[in-house]
């Protein structure tokens, strides 16, 4: 097995740019091939991958857009940051299950797939750094061993082969022998990067290496990573998660060029659920999946808020199941995801495809709100996304008195406004939350830009706005002196929802997308 401190500086950067695989001679089969009389793949895998996805993957990719050299340098940029004698730790997640055999889809912890595309259960990385030499550094996968039988049930997996041939593991080994080999890791080196789980959500990776220490037979079944770290005698304990965090909230020209296209994937969805009639809230959630995945996302990128009428006071409805009048609006809030990464959408729109007077007022007073904290998306401006958030109050005062309600306190705006302008995106949905919000936003943040304001029946506020939430949400890429709207295709002027509407959408969409996405600037 090649290693990269064996190698010289260009071996080492062709490695990096092309998945071992492709080094020992593997010939994978064209992108030109009919659909007909299947070509089978030389291996099998538990994830996409070029040879056995084409139709998803270009050669050198790892993951959609992201390619093995990018995941080379996220590690050594990591690496970079751990002093000699060090090893940072990360187990990913587990299948969870609903009820019995009912499992829920995958969903791998997101710091791991950052640093590998791994995208298999049961797994754990470690990167190990000996020396202050970055040529030393040590990338380990411990995966699930191939087993025919648990393939033949669960699927195929890659195997601790495929984590060094596909994936560029210096090191690998299966999941039977994890304690011995973490235990041998973990009392040579004298820094432990770990994150000790803290509440029932991140309790995961103590109940993965419990219930993994017993199967390899450790003489101490309820052993857990931490007893592992405090068995091996004085260690320097320190927090990987903000690490990470600093790394993942500057997103790289790959990146965004994903998040663009699912962007316009998504947007372009919304366009074509304009121009429909729907009765259902549970219709419109079921044409917005539908169009997300036939436009080229794998999947929504979370469970999204169809709200008619009322139903839209609520921030985070998302029952789905109500009918829809002529004389409401639907507050949507959807959108795709493409490799692991999110795009996040609110639009708002009479369900008569037809603004009335009042609507349309409320709706482009919170417009206005959002154009004007677009323009504020540079990073020359040095404001945080709190500042942000406080300019749209102040925005949403001056708007709200064009429509008649002046005078409105914070307090009051509070009421009607009760959430915030915008998050971090990217891997997750609201992404890295370990960064704050009171830090100036950088060149290479994408962010969300979502005012929205909720007004209930109430005799405080005037009868024709009773009722009615509004939420108007993009992806901003963040520039030095300029933004990048990422969700620019998901139209949002009042006279362009109106047409589409009344007229259809005009613009030729791709249905039932067989081949790689071509990215958009």
């Amino acid at each position: 097995m090649f290693r990269a401190s064996k190698l010289s500086s260009f071996q080492v950067l062709f490695i990096a740019k092309v998945p071992r695989r492709y080094i020992s001679g593997s010939k994978p089969f064209s992108n030109n091939a009919r659909y007909l009389n299947r070509q089978c793949p030389q291996f099998s895998a538990g994830q996409p991958l070029f040879e056995t996805r084409p139709n998803l993957l270009k050669p050198g990719e790892i993951t959609p857009g992201i390619t093995a050299l990018e995941y080379f340098e996220r590690r050594v940029k990591l690496a970079t940051r751990l002093p000699a004698k060090s090893c940072a730790i990360i187990a990913g997640s587990q299948v969870k299950y609903a009820s019995g055999p009912v499992f829920y889809p995958f969903q791998q912890n997101n710091d791991l797939f950052y640093l590998t595309g791994w995208n298999e259960p049961d797994s754990v990385m470690i990167l190990e750094k000996p020396t202050d030499d970055i040529d030393d550094v040590l990338f380990h996968l411990i995966v699930p061993p191939k087993d025919a039988f648990s393939e033949q049930w669960e699927g195929e997996r890659t195997g601790t082969e495929g984590a060094c041939e596909v994936f560029n593991a210096d090191e690998s080994t299966d999941t039977r022998q994890l304690s011995i080999y973490i235990s041998r890791i973990i009392k040579r080196n004298e820094f432990i990067y770990f994150d000790r789980p803290q509440d029932k959500i991140d309790s995961s990776a103590e109940a993965f290496f419990r219930s993994f220490f017993s199967v390899s037979h450790s003489p101490v079944a309820s052993d857990t990573i931490t007893s592992v770290i405090k068995s091996s005698g004085k260690k320097h304990v320190r927090k990987l998660k903000r690490i990470i965090a600093d790394m993942r909230s500057i997103k790289s020209p790959a990146e965004i060029r994903v998040m663009r296209r699912a962007g316009q994937i998504s947007g372009r969805a919304y366009n074509q659920a304009y121009a429909q009639r729907f009765r259902n809230e549970r219709t419109l959630h079921s044409f917005l999946d539908y169009k997300f995945v036939s436009g080229g996302c794998d999947k929504s990128a979370y469970i999204p808020v169809v709200a008619a009428g009322a139903n839209s006071l609520c921030i985070h409805y998302t029952r789905n199941d109500d009918v829809m009048y002529n004389d409401e609006m639907v507050l949507v809030d959807a959108a795709g995801s493409l490799g692991g990464y999110c795009s996040d959408i609110s639009r708002t729109w009479p369900v008569s495809g037809k603004f009335s007077p009042a609507q349309r007022d409320l709706y482009e007073a919170v417009l206005s709100v959002q154009r004007r904290c677009i323009d504020l998306c540079k990073a020359s401006n040095l404001y945080s996304l709190n500042d942000i958030h406080e300019k749209s109050v102040s925005f949403f005062k001056e708007e709200l008195a064009n429509v008649g309600l002046s005078n409105l306190q914070n307090s009051s705006i509070a009421k009607i406004y009760p959430h915030y302008i915008g998050h971090n995106l990217g891997l997750d949905v609201h992404d890295v939350p370990e960064v704050s919000r009171h830090e100036p936003l950088q060149a290479g943040q994408v962010i969300t830009i979502e005012p929205g304001i909720y007004f209930p029946d109430d005799p405080s506020y005037p009868a024709y706005f009773k009722n009615i939430g509004i939420r108007i949400e993009d992806d901003i890429a963040i520039g030095l002196d300029s933004h990048i709207n990422l969700t620019a295709e998901a139209a949002k002027e009042v006279v362009d929802i109106e047409s589409i509407a009344q007229n259809g959408v005009t613009t030729k969409i791709e249905e039932d997308v067989v081949a790689p996405l071509k990215y958009v600037d």
